[in-house]
């Protein structure tokens, strides 16, 4: 699995100009599938994502997570993330997912990060969605379940 994290001021979902999803300070969560991926790999993200010290602590260093400051997360399907286009130009997706399994693996992955107490919104999957956010720092973090075991 793969995982774009941004640390957010708010974000919000729209599909067909409905909200589906919105969150004020946290995490947004672009979550990419691969086929071989399973149970750990959503674990792994999970507890990874949940511990990340990106939010800064009284003296302005990273020393807090997501969990320690009261934020949220919302996680957005995006199979895109295993994109390649080491030949030519028009990206294969061939390493994602199919997407019976892409879904259960977000929704686990959704879970297991609600089990850790944060409120976690959603956006719609397989659907056209327009994320709109704010980036605090901006901070991006690139994390795969694959180099991190």
């Amino acid at each position: 699995m793969r995982a774009v994290v941004q640390r957010v001021r708010r974000v919000s979902v729209t599909v067909d100009g409905e909200t589906v999803g919105a969150i004020g300070q946290g995490l947004l969560v672009l979550l990419g599938v691969a086929h071989d991926d399973g149970e750990s790999d959503a674990d792994y993200l999970a507890d990874k994502i949940a511990g990340l010290r990106i939010f800064e602590d009284a003296g302005g260093k990273m020393n807090r997570s997501v969990v320690d400051q009261g934020g949220a997360v919302l996680a957005v399907s995006q199979f895109t993330l295993f994109g390649d286009v080491r030949r030519g130009k028009r990206p294969s997706f061939d390493a994602a997912a199919r997407p019976e399994q892409a879904l259960r693996l977000y929704e686990s992955f959704v879970e297991k990060i609600r089990a850790k107490g944060l409120r976690c919104e959603t956006g719609k999957f397989q659907a056209m969605m327009d994320v709109e956010l704010v980036n605090a720092g901006p901070v991006t973090i690139l994390l795969d379940s694959k180099k991190g075991f």
